[in-house]
């Protein structure tokens, strides 16, 4: 049995608060990215000039995280019948090859400005008070974007908040580079692009191999995957859990999982026991998005799967093949119901008849029972009621 989260305003304003801080994201970047390129062209800052680019680049994150955002969060349809959360996960795996194509030409360019040994002016003080503003402008907006990831749990936005976390990082590097070169260590201004492009490089492999992970349906943390697994055998009826497994859908998580009932529980009640457990699951999991639970009358955990074995026969030929043996006993054609519980590879027979049946005909059907169970190999228990029963 699946369950899916129905459409609602958590998703919209999730769309709205994620474009809004993007944007304003996006237009900071824009401000300080052009204020660190000027400024690096003018007084001959490498690094400065790298910091720049690098801001640039969030730019282009927040391009994507926009396109995410709005394309990965549309309803599922006939073709993707699990929403469409790879999208983000698809930006996200983008985004990280960007940044390390960034960061490789950061990292070269300084590097021959480093061997080539020239000597570099002092930046001046306007250069540090960009750098200072800057580094100031991108820490307030990684505070402000994971404040926002962590209220929707979105993972592309964290990743878009710790961009600009580097970003400030990054800053911080050259403005240690542009302060060694006021004091005339002039080589230090390369060093620090150096370490520019290495913290860029490090972001984008770290988002590059996330995303990947999803991409596999790799599964959560062995711990968040216990906690679910405890919080699931806390429901009343349910007597374990086993094969839980899950796998992450941009910002989603799917989940699926076996519940053992005890074996004789009407359908319903087994349904109802699983519509609890999802019930609890989506309350303390706000990720989850989709609960498929499975429900199992037996612990059958780590046996052979059920629909991979010789099969049973189902009611259909059960009542076939007994009314041809039994069709001539005056209790069997009173019947009231007929249950069949199907454990331990054997099917447990239990038949009603009619109360005003005489005890006689009883006596002769509980005979006739005895004598087809040897013929009937795979009946486990026969059980015979008098009374009203329900199929």
């Amino acid at each position: 049995m699946s369950q899916k989260s129905q459409p609602g305003r958590s998703r919209h304003a999730f769309a709205w608060t994620a474009q809004g801080v993007t944007l304003i994201g996006a237009g900071v970047d824009l401000v300080v990215g052009v204020l660190k390129l000027v400024t690096g062209v003018i007084v001959g800052s490498a690094a400065l000039i790298a910091d720049g680019i690098h801001s640039f680049s969030d730019i282009v994150t927040d391009a994507f995280v926009l396109a995410a955002t709005h394309y990965g969060r549309q309803e599922p349809d006939r073709d993707h019948p699990y929403g469409h959360g790879r999208i983000e996960t698809l930006a996200t795996l983008w985004l990280g090859s960007v940044l390390i194509f960034v960061a490789g030409a950061i990292a070269w360019s300084s590097v021959e400005r480093l061997l080539d040994r020239s000597s570099s002016a002092a930046p001046g003080l306007v250069a540090i008070a960009v750098a200072v503003v800057s580094l100031l402008a991108k820490e307030a907006i990684y505070h402000y974007t994971l404040r926002a990831a962590r209220r929707f749990d979105s993972p592309l936005l964290e990743a878009n908040a710790w961009h600009s976390r580097t970003d400030a990082m990054s800053t911080l590097v050259v403005l240690v580079g542009l302060v060694a070169g006021q004091f005339g260590v002039g080589w230090m201004d390369a060093v620090a692009a150096i370490v520019v492009g290495l913290m860029v490089g490090w972001v984008g492999g770290r988002l590059m191999w996330q995303s990947s992970r999803e991409l596999i349906d790799t599964a959560l943390p062995v711990e968040e995957q216990r906690a679910m697994r405890r919080l699931a055998e806390s429901v009343p009826g349910v007597k374990s859990v086993h094969d839980l497994r899950t796998r992450q859908l941009g910002s989603d998580v799917v989940l699926d999982l076996h519940i053992v009932v005890a074996p004789r529980v009407t359908v319903s009640e087994a349904h109802e026991i699983g519509n609890a457990v999802s019930r609890q699951l989506r309350e303390a999991h706000t990720r989850l998005k989709d609960v498929t639970f499975h429900i199992d009358p037996e612990d059958d955990e780590g046996q052979t799967e059920h629909s991979l074995r010789p099969g049973l026969p189902l009611r259909e030929e059960i009542e076939q093949l007994l009314d041809e043996r039994w069709s001539h006993q005056r209790a069997w054609q009173h019947r009231t119901a007929l249950n069949l519980h199907y454990l331990d590879d054997r099917i447990d027979i239990s038949l009603y008849v009619d109360s005003d049946i005489h005890h006689g005909d009883l006596d002769d059907l509980a005979h006739q029972l005895c004598r087809d169970l040897d013929t009937l190999p795979w009946v486990g228990q026969l059980k015979l009621w008098q009374g009203p029963g329900k199929a």
